[in-house]
């Protein structure tokens, strides 16, 4: 066997983890050939035809010049959730499960609530809220229509049946409906701020990630319009920067919000602020 057209596992992940970092180009190898990660290390001698070896590492080169895995693999896992990820949303992204856990502990177990997520994206918030909350609806807005078809995808593929997608910019689509929760992940990072122009963000939606100078002109429009679509006793959840706490803090208190705190992340950076309708 000629090993420069047949290469085994262990000598496409051995090239490939010096131009990447090991777990992504062992989950880049494994989308290619359709196994999972315990596969690839059980078959470590296994031969790769040529073709998808190629693909490999053409996903290595494009990976290499920063292109984020979730866009070469087209899949990203959010929650207990599978979803399918394109370049029109966000990469859903392991830090927004703190809002998720933060509007379930707000939403007990069989209650018939009402939820709504504001530029849903991908769907993951919504989806997963959605997924451990069976009996409720959520509603799940968003300005971008391609979002939203990867956003309904994702609801059929993950079967979770109970989420209503429309669209429209934050509460517009809303209009006379109250919620008993309304969540958003809103663009949050402020125009120019120099890591638009790094990692994985540099082939992500821009509109998706900078509002305004501060970067916290959606939160402003959401914040003065939420509480006319919750009840009283309503929450209003927002992901935000880690320095953003405490002038998304003075927001809700402006607009009347009472019982208003800010969550940290795994990483004990501020991640998720919230307030309660009075």
């Amino acid at each position: 066997m000629n090993t420069s057209h047949h290469p085994n596992v262990d000598a496409l992940l051995s090239h490939g983890c010096h131009r990447i970092d090991s777990a992504e180009a062992r989950l880049l190898l494994a989308h290619v050939l359709e196994k999972s990660g315990a596969w690839l290390l059980a078959h470590g001698e296994e031969t790769v035809q040529q073709a998808p070896a190629a693909r490999f590492r053409a996903l290595l080169e494009a990976r290499a010049a920063g292109m984020p895995v979730a866009y070469l693999t087209g899949r990203r896992g959010f929650w207990t959730l599978d979803l399918a990820v394109t370049t029109d949303p966000l990469i859903p992204r392991p830090e927004t499960e703190r809002l998720v856990e933060l509007a379930l502990a707000r939403l007990p177990p069989g209650a018939r609530a009402r939820i709504a997520d504001l530029g849903t994206g991908s769907g993951a918030v919504a989806l997963a809220i959605a997924r451990e909350r069976p009996q409720a609806t959520v509603v799940a807005t968003d300005a971008s229509q391609a979002a939203l078809g990867v956003a309904m995808r994702n609801a059929v593929d993950n079967a979770v049946p109970n989420v209503e997608f429309r669209h429209g910019d934050w509460l517009a689509p809303l209009i006379g409906e109250r919620f008993d929760l309304i969540a958003s992940n809103p663009p949050y990072i402020a125009e120019g701020d120099p890591h638009l122009q790094q990692g994985d963000l540099r082939f992500e939606p821009a509109i998706a990630l900078s509002s305004g100078g501060d970067g916290l002109d959606d939160v402003r429009e959401i914040v003065v319009h939420a509480g006319g679509h919750l009840v009283a006793g309503g929450w209003l959840l927002l992901e935000h920067g880690c320095e953003q706490g405490a002038a998304i803090r003075v927001l809700l208190a402006e607009a009347g919000f009472t019982e208003i705190a800010t969550e940290r992340d795994l990483e004990l950076r501020d991640r998720v602020t919230l307030g309660r309708s009075p």
